[in-house]
């Protein structure tokens, strides 16, 4: 029979776990003390006949002491263990952590997804499969659930912190996810599980990845250079997306701890600091069995935990590959709160339940779109290349009635013209100019990294980066002509519209791949990868300045991305620009096929007219701000208006908020004036640039609209 622990460090355990010493179990067994002393140093192992007694003694049967891959059932029953007040009165009103990110589905498939992939294990060659669970838990199956998370234990926790609700914030979100429960009876869970990760390997407390998910705030141990976190904030989204602020989670290993790699369980509760019978408490709280090795023995560890206790817990896994599932109690997400119902798929016409499941229906329809636009590379193959990953999302109700089928999600559907232009790199069909419908171009584009450790002005080498442009595919690859940059893990990091492109250009989809995703063999691509890698904030969704990338580089590092971007708009234009026709090509065909007749020109009219705005490109900046560039179209007339140029946002009800400029240039045809456009007598066509001011906007740019209007006068 196979064997898991070591026989000593196992029954040492197994000894505090259930209270017992050594001179005891010894007493017991009618042994002596160094007897057994012996079997806990790895000296000797008791005879197989012992092995009975001592299975007896612990209160268990003899294949667990034989196999010893589980813990005996004896000792401490799992608890939960709340974090006593700080001794100096400090109080902690929230994971800060937490605020870094917004309560979004949306935000946690990119935070998770990306988590997922960097834990991937590589020896395989195999993609890490992520599977979204949403599961509404409503009458005897809530009861159920509450009664296997110890609800009646959590509730002074909840009440004392929905009592300090009015002060702080992070209280009345709690409360608010209470009363939904209570006044809607239901309960809705978002589990996410992987499969082919690593799991969270290493000890409770030591340093390691179960120690710094579970135990720690703001530490990474992604070492390579391809991971996308780096900051160790992206698990906050966890209990972020939480209204009850607990998350679950079971691990099965891909390295054994104690003997053993499967249901490895703990759970993690970020409550605000609260006082409850008189005891302060400092805000966290971990579900699990008692360290025998802490004062009082009070201190919760993860445990192993039996297949019914899992179940229970709704945290089965399919298969025993390594990985981990977290389950998110009391997901919401705000965002699709405020969605409508038209939001919703044509085919998900209301029908009998419809109304009870609507959210978690809109909640599924956002975590498909979210991961099909941020990981559409890292799903798709080609030439041989495998995906690295692959995504599900499903909805549950209760006992297991299917509310969606799992949907799995398809990057050729969520975006077909990337990922036509990645495949055909990776099968060496893209040419160097686009002439035939469904071509992918391709172009080297320079990025000049600096070098490290403060040198102003030196260059260590050029990394030549891949630019991959192809025609969009239609209504479904919205919005048209941006650029999706990435680098080694394949996650989307940044999406820009290219500015200034020429009227009448045909809609088109970009790629750059950046770092090792340009190749093993590109130049200088691990170095590259490293500082992108550096310039990413927290969210990862743009390269710029960060503070890292001053302290290891320069002040002025971000300026090489600049000029890497300005390189890849000036190539993106280069390639989409229509060929001039020559003036007699096709010119006798033509002119024996026409016929012409001359017209007398049209008068000009007379008086002032009014410039029209024609197009609009928008982008969001680095520091937040709307960056916009706008062609105006300029009707003939004697007398051309001024116009002032007016920034709003979008809103469902109410006046727009209007923005101020923080930058406003003229670029053709047209001067800036006090904010006020005045034409150049006798064009057609200006253009002209601009970029809101942050501390304007009223609310985060990310989740706004913009709306650019050109007014007459002064623009009131």
């Amino acid at each position: 029979m196979e064997t898991g622990e070591e026989f000593g460090p196992w029954l040492a355990r197994q000894l505090k776990l259930a209270g017992k010493t050594q001179a005891e179990l010894a007493e017991e067994l009618g042994l002596t003390r160094a007897a057994v002393s012996a079997w806990i140093t790895g000296r000797s192992t008791p005879r197989p006949t012992v092995m009975a007694d001592i299975a007896k003694a612990l209160g268990t049967d003899l294949g667990t002491v034989h196999t010893r891959t589980t813990d005996t059932q004896a000792g401490l029953p799992v608890t939960w263990y709340h974090r006593p007040g700080y001794p100096d009165g400090g109080r902690e009103l929230g994971n800060a952590a937490a605020f870094a990110f917004d309560a979004d589905v949306q935000v946690l498939a990119r935070e998770t997804c990306q988590n997922s992939l960097d834990e991937r294990l590589t020896e395989n060659g195999r993609p890490v499969r992520v599977r979204y669970t949403l599961h509404e838990l409503t009458g005897e199956h809530l009861d159920a659930f509450r009664d296997a998370i110890l609800w009646n234990d959590l509730f002074p926790h909840y009440s004392a912190v929905s009592e300090l609700a009015g002060n702080q914030k992070v209280g009345r979100v709690v409360d608010a996810g209470v009363r939904d429960m209570y006044e809607k009876g239901r309960l809705v869970l978002l589990r996410v599980d992987d499969y082919n990760a690593s799991g969270l390997t290493g000890d409770d407390y030591a340093d390691g990845k179960f120690a710094a998910v579970v135990r720690r705030q703001l530490e990474s141990l992604k070492s390579g250079r391809s991971a996308g976190g780096s900051y160790g904030l992206g698990k906050a989204t966890l209990w972020a997306t939480s209204a009850l602020g607990l998350v679950l989670i079971n691990s099965t290993l891909s390295v054994p701890h104690e003997g053993r790699t499967e249901r490895r369980m703990i759970g993690r509760l970020e409550l605000p600091w609260r006082e409850v019978d008189g005891r302060p408490y400092a805000g966290p709280a971990w579900f699990g069995r008692p360290d025998p090795d802490s004062p009082g023995a009070e201190v919760a560890r993860s445990w192993w935990a039996d297949e019914e206790t899992v179940e229970r817990l709704h945290l089965s896994r399919d298969s025993d590959e390594p990985g981990t599932s977290f389950l998110i109690v009391g997901a919401h997400d705000v965002a699709s709160l405020e969605a409508s119902t038209s939001d919703l798929d044509d085919d998900s016409v209301e029908e009998e339940g419809d109304e009870d499941t609507r959210d978690i229906r809109r909640m599924h329809k956002r975590l498909a779109q979210a991961l099909g636009r941020d990981f559409w590379a890292a799903m798709t193959g080609g030439g041989g290349r495998l995906p690295l990953l692959e995504v599900s999302v499903r909805a549950l109700r209760n006992d297991g009635e299917v509310v969606v089928e799992e949907t799995k999600v398809d990057p050729s559907v969520e975006q077909p013209s990337r990922t036509r232009a990645l495949r055909a790199f990776y099968e060496g069909t893209t040419v160097d100019r686009l002439t035939e419908a469904g071509q992918v171009a391709v172009r080297n584009v320079p990025l000049k990294l600096p070098l490290s450790g403060g040198a102003v002005g030196g260059t260590l080498g050029i990394h030549q980066t891949v630019l991959l442009v192809t025609e969009a595919a239609g209504d479904n690859d919205r919005p048209i002509n941006q650029v999706h940059s990435l680098r080694g893990n394949r996650m989307t990091v940044r999406k820009a519209t290219v500015p200034r492109l020429p009227l009448g250009t045909n809609p088109f989809q970009a790629v750059l791949l950046a770092g090792e995703a340009a190749g093993e063999a590109a130049p200088f691509a691990k170095e590259a990868e490293e500082f992108l890698r550096a310039a990413e904030p927290p969210e990862h969704d743009r390269w710029g300045q960060t503070e890292e990338l001053t302290l290891r580089w320069s002040p002025s590092a971000y300026r090489r991305i600049e000029g890497l971007t300005k390189e890849v708009n000036n190539a993106v234009r280069e390639l989409v620009a229509r060929p001039k026709r020559s003036s007699r090509e096709g010119g006798e065909a033509l002119r024996k096929a026409l016929t012409v007749k001359n017209r007398p020109k049209a008068r000009v009219p007379t008086g002032p007219v009014i410039p029209v705005l024609n197009g609009l490109d928008a982008t969001i900046g680095d520091a937040g701000d709307w960056r916009i560039t706008a062609e105006v179209s300029i009707p003939r007339g004697d007398e051309i208006v001024p116009m002032v140029p007016v920034a709003l946002l979008d809103v469902r009800s109410g006046g727009r908020p209007k923005l101020d400029w923080a930058e406003l240039e003229a670029v053709e045809g047209c001067e800036v004036e006090d904010g006020t456009l005045r034409f150049t007598p006798g064009v057609r066509r200006a253009t002209f640039r601009g970029a809101t001011d942050v501390t304007s906007h009223p609310v985060r740019t990310a989740l706004t609209r913009l709306v650019l209007e050109l007014r007459a006068g002064k623009g009131e």
